[in-house]
Formats: C-alpha cells, structure tokens, sequence
C-alpha cells in the first residue's frame, strides 16, 4: 500500500503502556494539535471544536479530578483495578481535552431552523475527526495515546480548575506519552460483514 495517509492511520493505536519521556517538544506537541483541529472539517465550517492541552502538573490535575469524582461512585472494595487504570494515564506526559462550543451549535441552529436536530450529530462528527486527526498525527511522531471519555462527570470540576466558558461541551480525554511497549496485535473481522460494493 503506497496510500501515506493509510499507512498513517494504521500506525495510529491505543497505548497503555506509558511514559512521560517525550520524543519531542511541548511546543511541537502544541503545533500537531493546534494545526491537526484546525484542519479537521466540520459541518458548515462551523469550527466549533475546542481544545485545551495540558502538560505536567496541570495534567496530572486533571486525573486527580477524574480519580475524585470516581471514588464518589465506585465501590472502596472495588477500586484499586480504577484507581491503577488512573495512576497509569496521570504517569503519561499529558492530555488533550476536547470539547464543542453549544454557542455555535446553538447559533446555526437558529440561523438554518431546518437542520436544526442536525446540528448536534454533526457537532459530534466534527469532534470525532478532530480527535482521530490529532490522535493520528501524533502517532506519526511516535506519541502514543488512548481516548477516554470521563465526561460529563467530570464536567464541573474541569471547567472550574481551568477557569473554562460555560458552553464548552467535554467530549473526550486524550491522555499522551511515551510508548513504552507496542501496542498488541489488532484483530478485524472478515470484510465481508462489514462491506459491500455494487457495481
């Protein structure tokens, strides 16, 4: 296969195994991200993706928020698998939150009434290429990662420690690092469930 964005999309995986040693610089992880969300499409190029990145302290934060809120509902005898699961993304170099502005979706809404149940679903698509763009592209400088999804119960705490606007909408966690061992082998089920093609 010669296709570069295919094989770049296969290197992409989720990554557990992790470190804090970068193999590049914050900044250059900022660019990846920045550029990588800028470039993603979105339903009337709306934009309506945020992002906010945090390295080090302020990224281990974040998990200390997520552990806080978890032990409200998760059984104390049944913790520790949760609370490991935790300390191993808090152990990464840092995450993405990804979030969607209600703002702008709401605003389309009002502007184009006739696809207005629309806009949610497409907010949706547009913040799922924004996270598989940068998820990507960060996999192709051998930043491993996962995707999580704390959200909404973490909602509150986060837009409160970073001092975040009202009507930004958290989507998903995406806790980065160094690869410190390979992702597994990925199975696939047979094409012919999942294809078809008429010609």
């Amino acid at each position: 296969m010669s296709n570069a964005f295919l094989q770049a999309i296969k290197v992409r995986r989720s990554i557990y195994a992790i470190g804090s040693h970068l193999p590049i610089s914050e900044e250059k992880i900022t660019e990846i991200v920045t550029t990588a969300v800028k470039q993603s499409p979105s339903s009337f190029n709306s934009q309506s993706s945020r992002v906010v990145i945090l390295f080090g302290a302020q990224h281990k934060k974040l998990w200390d928020i997520v552990k806080h809120q978890l032990q409200k509902i998760v059984p104390a005898d049944a913790f520790e698998p949760t609370e490991k699961k935790l300390a191993s993304f808090a152990a990464g170099a840092g995450t993405v939150l990804f979030f969607e502005d209600t703002d702008v979706i709401e605003t389309l809404q009002k502007q184009f009434a006739l696809y207005a149940d629309n806009f949610p679903i497409w907010s949706e698509h547009g913040t799922g290429i924004a996270q598989f763009a940068v998820w990507t592209a960060l996999a192709q400088e051998n930043v491993g990662a996962s995707l999580q999804h704390y959200n909404p119960l973490i909602d509150d705490d986060v837009k409160k420690a970073w001092n975040l606007p009202a009507q930004w909408k958290l989507r998903a966690q995406l806790p980065f690092c160094s690869i410190e061992q390979p992702a597994g082998e990925k199975t696939y089920i047979n094409d012919e469930t999942r294809f078809r093609v008429f010609k």
